[in-house]
């Protein structure tokens, strides 16, 4: 199976959750379909959802909750 990358929109803060107190949108192993979301990226109190552009299996999130991340930088990797 080819190895996909969902990869940024913008430059920000990255989130793996829609708050602190609610589980992750995805994790190593689930399915994700097209047009799922995986996470927001936060821009000056701006929230912008993440959604995958593929269908694929989670093999691993390549940044971590909070990480600061660029525009076109990879943040999962997809099998599938």
């Amino acid at each position: 199976m080819a190895s996909k990358q969902i990869l940024s929109p913008l430059p920000g803060t990255f989130y793996r959750r829609s708050s602190p107190d609610q589980p992750p949108y995805k994790d190593k192993g689930d399915s994700v379909a097209e047009g799922d979301v995986i996470g927001l990226v936060e821009v000056m109190k701006s929230f912008n959802e993440v959604k995958a552009d593929t269908a694929g299996t989670v093999v691993e999130f390549l940044v971590e909750n909070e990480d600061p991340v660029m525009a076109g930088q990879p943040l999962v990797e997809l099998d599938g």
